[in-house]
């Protein structure tokens, strides 16, 4: 095994990025177009594609031709968001992360050529590279075993190709963002976390950086611990519309004081980011808290990729009443309006 493959962290890999010719299958398509599918490849799309890790292509190859032979081959719905073209290696990665939305240190790359490889390397040296030598172990490799493999993992794969749907339909849509949003007709679930939560909850802490607003992960015994804790309150969102659902999207960790409630970690998954629907939980803990007679507070630790959030805070109202490096303390308006966007339907399930 390369050394870059065995000395990344296990189960860190989102999306898998794969070489066409002599990786996927044997051959040259622009030589010969009989080309066949290298052992263990189909298998190895299976098993990752149910474990929640995504696929997609960086290949130097003409896009009609390549994709017309994937199809043939009974491959092609495997592969989100292709890059089949003639341009760098590197350059087609980096546009797939940002067309998944993830971070670029999530990616894993096979290629058969060594030249490819160190191209990627030295672009991007958060990218695991992985020679197409090593397929027969692919699955095997710590960096593709996620620590758990909930219904929304094995799911992952069409949640993304009805959000591709999605997007072609706001594209096309002529008017503001709100009308659009109002025509996917949004349910926005808000539950209790019990214990069948816990795995994904695990998950979504692990994976979700951008919109979380402290950057902190927990395990499985101890979300199960303060899912039971008299102190503390743990939700979970869901969220559907007209073009199917997106799974549970967020998780959120409140902590009760006797004189406020605070929110020790809110987090969305990235891929309701443009559905307005970031400040649904928030507003809901605003009207409870209100009713109990408690400031609603909340906890900030700046990372990286999370500033998004802090910007959600304090468009909600929020106004920071201490800091300490990057550890922030901020405090909802009491005067501030709190209702639930129009264009969602919100379900309460305590």
């Amino acid at each position: 095994m390369s050394e870059s493959v065995a000395e990344v962290a296990g189960g860190h890999v989102k999306c898998v990025v794969w070489d066409l010719d002599n990786t996927v299958w044997d051959g040259i398509l622009l030589e010969d177009s009989d080309v066949t599918l290298r052992p263990g490849v189909v298998e190895a799309l299976r098993e990752l594609d149910c474990r929640g890790i995504l696929h997609s292509i960086a290949s130097r190859n003409e896009h009609e031709a390549a994709s017309a032979k994937l199809a043939e081959l009974g491959i092609l719905d495997y592969f989100l968001f292709p890059q089949i073209n003639f341009g760098i290696k590197s350059q087609s990665i980096k546009a797939i992360a940002e067309a998944i939305n993830i971070g670029i240190d999530t990616l894993a790359f096979i290629d058969d050529q060594p030249f490819e490889l160190d191209e990627v390397r030295h672009a991007h040296p958060a990218v695991t590279c992985i020679d197409a030598a090593e397929l027969p172990e692919l699955v095997n490799m710590p960096c593709l075993k996620p620590r758990f493999i909930t219904e929304d993992s094995a799911l992952r794969r069409k949640l993304y190709q009805d959000n591709i749907r999605r997007v072609s339909a706001e594209e096309s849509f002529e008017g503001p963002q709100e009308a659009f949003l109002e025509t996917l007709e949004m349910r926005f679930t808000i539950a209790r976390a019990n214990e069948d939560d816990l795995q994904r909850a695990v998950e979504l802490t692990e994976r979700t950086h951008q919109l979380n607003t402290t950057g902190k992960t927990f395990d499985y015994d101890e979300l199960d611990a303060l899912r039971k804790s008299d102190r503390h309150m743990l939700f979970v969102n869901s969220l559907e519309d007209r073009y199917g659902t997106y799974g549970k999207i967020g998780l959120t960790l409140v902590e009760k004081k006797d004189d406020a409630w605070v929110i020790c970690l809110l987090l969305m998954s990235c891929r309701v980011m443009s559905r307005g629907v970031g400040m649904i939980m928030i507003q809901h803990l605003a009207q409870q808290a209100r009713a109990t007679g408690v400031k609603l507070q909340a906890e900030f630790v700046e990372t990286p990729r999370n500033r998004m959030m802090y910007v959600t805070y304090r468009f909600g109202g929020f106004e920071e009443v201490a800091r300490d490096g990057d550890w922030s303390l901020l405090q909802l308006s009491e005067d501030r309006p709190v209702a639930f966007p129009e264009y969602v339907k919100v379900t309460v399930d305590e």
